[in-house]
């Protein structure tokens, strides 16, 4: 990942509303959740969540998918593993093993 790219998910992520929703999709997995899921569980309008949504979807931070008539969003896991990765990349100095133990309880924990 480039540092444009990464600016611009962390730009996306620096919103408590979007920072939100973000995590409700990690947590959720691959499956992901459909917009109405997201806006009760969120506490947030449609518009208000469609607004946010947008947002994390130009970032490229997640996907959406139409069912129907409703939209599912997922996360999209390669970017959201380039900007771990973008942000570790040069991990204590060229010492990754002193951050080793927290990026792989992470990897172990992941659902992706």
């Amino acid at each position: 990942m480039d540092q444009e790219t990464a600016i611009g998910a962390l730009s996306a992520l620096a919103n408590a509303h979007r920072l939100d929703v973000f995590r409700r999709l990690v947590k959720a997995g691959p499956g992901g959740q459909v917009a109405g899921e997201l806006a009760q569980a969120a506490g947030l309008a449609p518009p208000v969540l469609s607004f946010h949504l947008k947002e994390l979807e130009h970032a490229g931070l997640i996907v959406s998918k139409r069912e129907g008539r409703f939209v599912r969003y997922a996360l999209n896991v390669s970017q959201m593993r380039g900007l771990i990765g973008f942000l570790t990349e040069d991990c204590c100095e060229g010492l990754p093993e002193l951050c080793g133990a927290i990026l792989q309880r992470r990897s172990e924990t992941s659902c992706c």
